[in-house]
């Protein structure tokens, strides 16, 4: 869609609100006069004015902006208001309202939270966003979670993430820097040979700042791609490197059913491992292998026998709504299939297209946005309905139907690393290739540092460093 923005520069204001009301559409910024299909969005006078045109016809949303006491205020307070004017101006030309209202940040828990501080409630929330009544209500929800566990944190915590970017098989609707282990196997060692470098100089650092690691989180890929003397000599590593006697929480992905054996979880009970996730995404075999996963349903129940035998974990499974193939009734089955599994924590994810994926290529074969609203809400009242709450809650880009993807446990239960991820409680060092890690400050700002995004260039970066 043409975009044509008078009276300020807020492009990012704008494209977020064009996502969420158009999202088969991008922007374009063209030179001279309006023409054609478009929004023109105008800031002057303390008001924010959006004029959309849509096949010939003008509609028209408008937005006050508010009194701010700081620069910053201001600037976040306009920004709001022009996202407020594009939105009135999508409602009034036939747009669906979306389950967010005006909503746009992948966090809203963060706003939220500002809200409960000053004494306001779910009701203000719906009602100054325009967000339904139950999303405003599990924002609440997962955002009291995340309070509670931030008063849980002490000065000097931290949360640790290692990269193993490798799978046995790339699913389509996957965007992660992540190779198959197959095509890449000669990879895998010198890889762990860098990562363990960079833990090594990244413990001795914290070890030297005074702070200690509360959860640690092995992520990926499919960190169970590698053999249980690999996870063993990772482990020992991490445990030489860094203090972990006040480590609270101890996460391995384990994905993939394939890659799921007896001796690999002995390993990882033997260090200290307490929760794996085992992530399905569906029970239906022909979703499966629509998606690109070389694996069975049987395949799955019988991956979490091993886990249950092996003893000590509590397990996460992801679940994804929206997936090729899938309908409402096969994904109801997926969430009878999971609940009889009885795991502690099930995250249910709302399918996002993503650059670089395969489904982004030929998105053809998705299910509608309704059906996917139905699979959203069929999983939360099933899932409140056998004892497990929300207590984590962020949003995509491009997610199916303007959706959310949510942590659900039953009660204590919920993922630490999680919830300090994504909400950005602490600092989150993150190692190996495409990590990012987030260095929070005490006024709130965040500072980034990413890895390298593939295996190759992260090798040759972390051997090339001669300070570490």
């Amino acid at each position: 869609m043409d975009l044509y923005l008078t009276g300020h520069n807020y492009k990012y204001a704008a494209e977020q609100m064009l996502l969420t009301l158009y999202p088969a559409e991008r922007p374009v910024y063209p030179a001279g006069a309006p023409a054609g299909d478009r929004a023109e969005l105008v800031l002057a006078d303390g008001e924010a004015v959006c004029r959309l045109v849509r096949d010939g016809r003008t509609f028209e949303g408008r937005a006050a902006v508010k009194p701010s006491g700081s620069e910053r205020e201001r600037v976040r307070l306009e920004q709001q208001a022009v996202k407020f004017s594009f939105y009135r101006a999508g409602l009034a030309a036939g747009v669906p309202k979306p389950v967010w209202g005006a909503l746009t940040g992948v966090k809203p828990g963060k706003l939220m939270a500002r809200y409960l501080k000053e004494g306001k409630t779910a009701v203000d929330f719906a009602a100054d966003f325009d967000v339904s009544p139950d999303r405003a209500a599990l924002c609440e929800a997962t955002t009291r979670a995340a309070l509670t566990a931030k008063a849980s944190l002490a000065a000097g915590d931290i949360g640790l993430y290692v990269g193993i970017p490798f799978c046995p098989t790339r699913c389509a609707y996957c965007s992660f820097i992540s190779s198959a282990v197959g095509a890449s196997q000669k990879l895998v060692e010198p890889y762990l040979e860098a990562l363990y470098k960079e833990i090594r100089r990244t413990g001795a650092a914290v070890r030297a700042a005074g702070q200690r690691p509360v959860a640690l989180y092995f992520g990926g890929g499919t960190p169970t791609t590698l053999s249980a003397a690999q996870l063993d000599r990772l482990c020992t590593v991490l445990e030489e490197s860094f203090d972990l006697t006040a480590l609270r929480e101890y996460t391995v992905e384990a994905g993939r059913p394939d890659t799921i054996a007896e001796e690999k979880l002995h390993v990882l009970r033997a260090h200290g491992v307490g929760r794996v996730s085992v992530n399905p995404q569906t029970m239906s075999d022909e979703v499966l292998a629509a998606i690109g996963r070389a694996h069975t349903a049987r395949d799955i129940i019988d991956a979490l026998a091993l886990v249950r035998q092996a003893g000590g974990f509590e397990v996460n499974m992801d679940l994804i709504a929206g997936l090729p193939k899938d309908t409402v009734e096969s994904f109801e089955k997926t969430m009878d299939a999971v609940l009889t599994l009885a795991p502690e924590n099930v995250t249910v994810h709302t399918l996002a297209i993503k650059n670089g994926s395969f489904l982004a290529q030929d998105p053809t074969a998705l299910p509608e946005g309704a059906a996917v609203g139905r699979m959203v809400e069929l999983a939360g009242q099933r899932l409140a309905a056998a004892g497990y709450e929300p207590y984590y809650l962020y949003r995509q880009k491009y997610m199916s139907g303007g959706f959310e993807n949510v942590g659900w446990a039953r009660p204590g239960t919920g993922s630490l690393y999680n919830i300090l991820m994504m909400e950005e409680l602490c600092p989150v060092l993150a190692m190996g290739a495409g990590g990012s890690t987030k260095l929070t400050g005490p006024d709130g700002s965040i500072v980034r540092h990413v890895n390298p995004k593939y295996p190759k260039e992260y090798i040759e970066r972390i051997m090339a460093d001669k300070t570490v």
